[in-house]
């Protein structure tokens, strides 16, 4: 279920690039006024993206006085990663051991 919020999340271009930004920001991240500027928002059209990355555990955020900082969480998207090479890498194995079997059959 971790993976489909991921996913999800990624897949709009607004939080892809807010994601991108955070994660070349990492460990200071930044502000929601630099990141706003950076994907060409105003900082309150970015509230909704902020709640979906956060609800997918993609950014965790600190308020501190009146600012707060959000920062890239790549565990999620390393566990979306270590699934997704092992797949490709059982479709790899299924394939090759497919292909033996045929020209095996045909010698």
């Amino acid at each position: 279920m971790q993976a489909m919020r991921v996913m999800s999340a990624l897949s709009q271009a607004t939080r892809w690039k807010v994601y991108q930004e955070l994660v070349a920001k990492l460990p200071e991240g930044m502000t929601a006024g630099d990141i706003a500027r950076a994907v060409g928002m105003s900082p309150n059209g970015m509230t909704p993206h902020f709640a979906i990355l956060s609800a997918a555990g993609l950014v965790s955020s600190e308020k501190v006085g009146r600012t707060v900082t959000y920062r890239a969480e790549t565990e999620p998207v390393a566990e979306l990663s270590d699934f997704l090479t092992d797949a490709v890498a059982r479709g790899r194995a299924a394939r090759t051991s497919n292909a033996s079997s045929i020209t095996r059959i045909k010698d």
